[in-house]
């Protein structure tokens, strides 16, 4: 088991630390748009749908990239004064009963849209360029790295600072 957790860390730390590179290309196609549109009169819906494209990955795993980094919302206004291993406690039972059921809950629900739009690699309705279906696939990817993340905050063991 903690092989498996080892290689599931590894896996999403991998995904999270590739994901972060994703800001400079949405940078830049965002910077684009009114250039392309307003002077070279080309190409900007095209930049629009890529940076939307980029967008939705970006968002996917910075959702799990906060988790990791303990920098996403939390109450912790009380829970600061509680002991390591009382928040210890409280995080994996939010995990156990809010990120986990969640996760499974949004995969399910999408799967009929998600699998639609990947059979029939939905374009975009407005320019109809290809890979909306990309962005529907960026849900599950935000799912699957919550899932993973939540079953490692639940499943690893206490370090020993933490006790």
């Amino acid at each position: 088991m903690t092989g498996l957790l080892r290689g599931l860390d590894h896996l999403i730390r991998s995904i999270v630390s590739a994901a972060r590179w994703l800001a400079l290309p949405l940078v830049v196609l965002l910077f684009l748009q009114w250039p392309l549109r307003d002077v070279f009169r080309m190409l900007s819906r095209e930049a629009n749908d890529l940076g939307q494209i980029v967008f939705a990955f970006f968002v996917a795993v910075s959702v799990t990239a906060a988790t990791r980094a303990k920098t996403h919302l939390a109450a912790d206004l009380l829970a600061r004064r509680y002991g390591p291993r009382v928040r210890q406690a409280l995080h994996r039972l939010g995990s156990a009963l809010g990120l986990l059921p969640w996760a499974v809950f949004v995969l399910v629900s999408s799967k009929q849209t998600v699998i639609s739009s990947l059979h029939d690699l939905e374009a975009f309705q407005d320019s109809g360029n290809p890979g909306y279906f990309l962005i529907k696939l960026a849900l599950w990817v935000m799912a699957i790295l919550i899932l993973g993340q939540s079953l490692l905050d639940m499943f690893r063991p206490q370090a020993a600072d933490d006790a």
